[in-house]
């Protein structure tokens, strides 16, 4: 049976190939603008800041050869209107307020300006009966470049206070027009929950350096298997600013923003995803320093030393450990864009809060997150030699349990570490007491992002490779790059990874600290100890 030519005379589809029948009809209807209708419609319904830089362009007739009109991106100023019936919500995102047993904050985007924003919230799926205004946070971002367009960006934001310890509850994000109380929008009701009011097991993942890419949807579809009750992010997120020097000649698209929290939706909309300040994350086109997008996107606990003008820069205490989270731009020897913006304001802060925190009888373990590297060997960035002046020996008075990473994209552990060298030796699957033996400080930097590579070869679970040495380099003042061999090195696996950590309290607490490849196979754990507090009730027991 013949196959029907359409639009082709039989009298030349005789003789034609299947090949020259395809470029005959392409000519065809390019000629009779066909595809010009399709660029117009997807002019039409892209929205502010969604139409990514990698959309295939159209092609418009006009006689001769085709040649590409690519689609107008429609950037509509925050104060215009459209049918609220046809703007969907995206990019949910969780954060926990300073008290997570009874705060929590939800963000998302529109792309659109929408009348009156809301959140509804219920223990009931069915039963969103509480509705609550949303905060609008408009971002523009001017065309930097001939090839980009001006950008408007819209984030809603809702605070929750006063919610129940240990609750789970549901909710869902709308506008007029856009009701997820409706039985028409019900998928997209989310749910969450809040910190128990007692200690309790329970799982964190972490890693940094993500951006958008298969290999960051595949750690965030695993990150979900963990089962985890917050994500900890350590920087360089997206990836707009590609340059990552915190300069306003950096090549940076507000755009990309869209693509990631639309990619981590899936995750961050019911584990609170909680994130610091990489290079990447200094976009100079935000006031101020450069900090403004990140201010306008998140909702972060505002306990730092500045929440304004150091978004990334905060404390939580969840269940029996305490998280800090740092801006390492500040003291960065390599990437001077940000160096002293704090005029050591972050420095003697987080000297109070990790001595704050030191204090509390319910606190057992102190995990500390930034960006840039105190401890790694990779040939990409290596050790910041600033944060080992400033930071590291905070670390050492408080007696801080773990310290997490990003910058470098690889994986790397060291031994546990006490002023610069190795204390003790930490193999995979041994213990540390961080209350006697020192600090094991992590990379977990293979998010998602171009991996790099390491000096020496990998040596991970299943593939131990050790080396009495590494020949490294740490950033010193001046950018200078001091040489130096090392002995703390103990794990490097040159892969798309992320972290899990598993917090159980009692009267011996303990941190077991699982990397977990891309491909869901162990390369690395390891189980930090530190003496109990002495309670009444053991939850342990």
């Amino acid at each position: 049976m013949d196959t029907p030519r359409v639009g082709i005379p039989d009298r030349l589809a005789r003789d034609m190939t299947m090949a020259e029948q395809h470029e005959y009809l392409r000519g065809k209807f390019t000629r009779r603008g066909l595809l010009r209708a399709s660029a117009v419609t997807a002019g039409a319904v892209a929205g502010t800041g969604l139409l990514g830089a990698g959309a295939p362009a159209a092609y418009a007739g006009g006689g001769g050869t085709a040649r590409p009109l690519s689609p107008t991106l429609i950037t509509t100023p925050a104060t215009a209107r459209v049918d609220g019936s046809l703007v969907a919500p995206f990019g949910r995102h969780l954060a926990f307020g300073a008290d997570p047993r009874t705060q929590m904050r939800i963000s998302w985007q529109v792309p659109f300006a929408v009348k009156r924003p809301f959140l509804r919230v219920g223990l009931k799926p069915w039963d969103l009966s509480r509705r609550i205004p949303a905060e609008v946070r408009t971002l523009h971002t001017p065309p930097l470049s001939k090839k980009l367009p001006a950008v408007d960006q819209v984030y809603l934001h809702a605070a929750l206070d006063g919610l129940a310890p240990g609750q789970t509850y549901y909710y869902g994000v709308g506008h007029d027009g856009f009701d997820p109380a409706d039985t028409r929008h019900f998928a997209t009701v989310g749910t969450f929950s809040t910190a128990p009011e007692r200690a309790e097991r329970f799982v964190f993942t972490a890693f940094g350096d993500q951006g958008v890419s298969y290999h960051a949807l595949a750690n965030d579809q695993l990150i979900l298997g963990q089962n985890p009750v917050f994500h900890l992010h350590a920087g360089d997120i997206c990836y707009a600013d590609d340059s990552g020097s915190g300069q306003t000649t950096d090549v940076y698209d507000a755009r990309t923003w869209d693509q990631f929290l639309a990619q981590t939706e899936t995750v961050a909309s019911r584990v609170p995803w909680m994130v610091t300040t990489g290079n990447h994350d200094m976009e100079a086109w935000y006031s101020p320093n450069g900090y403004g997008g990140q201010s306008a996107r998140w909702t972060l606990p505002d306990n730092g030393f500045d929440a304004r003008n150091s978004p990334g820069v905060y404390s939580f205490v969840y269940g029996n450990v305490g998280v800090v989270a740092l801006d390492a731009n500040d003291v960065s020897y390599e990437i001077t864009a940000n160096t002293g913006y704090s005029g050591g304001r972050q420095t003697r802060w987080l000297d109070r809060r990790l001595r704050e925190l030191r204090e509390r009888r319910d606190v057992d373990f102190i995990v500390v997150f930034f960006h840039h590297c105190a401890f790694s060997t990779t040939n990409g960035h290596a050790s910041d030699g600033g944060v080992r002046d400033l930071w590291v020996p905070l670390f050492e008075k408080h007696r801080v349990d773990l310290v997490i990473n990003g910058h470098n994209h690889v994986y790397e552990r060291t031994d546990a570490i006490k002023h610069g060298k190795v204390a003790k030796r930490v193999p995979i699957g041994e213990s540390v007491d961080s209350s006697r033996d020192g600090i094991v400080y992590v990379t977990a930097g293979g998010a998602g992002k171009s991996l790099y590579d390491f000096p020496v070869p990998d040596s991970y679970e299943g593939h131990v490779k050790d080396v009495d040495g590494v020949a490294s380099y740490h950033w010193a003042k001046g950018r200078v790059k001091a040489k130096e061999t090392v002995e703390w090195s103990r794990v490097r696996f040159t892969g798309y990874s992320f972290l899990a950590v598993e917090s159980e309290p009692g009267r011996r607490p303990r941190l077991t600290v699982t990397a977990l490849a891309e491909s869901g196979a162990r390369v690395d754990h390891f189980v930090i100890t530190r003496p109990g507090q002495d309670t009444e009730d053991d939850p342990g027991q």
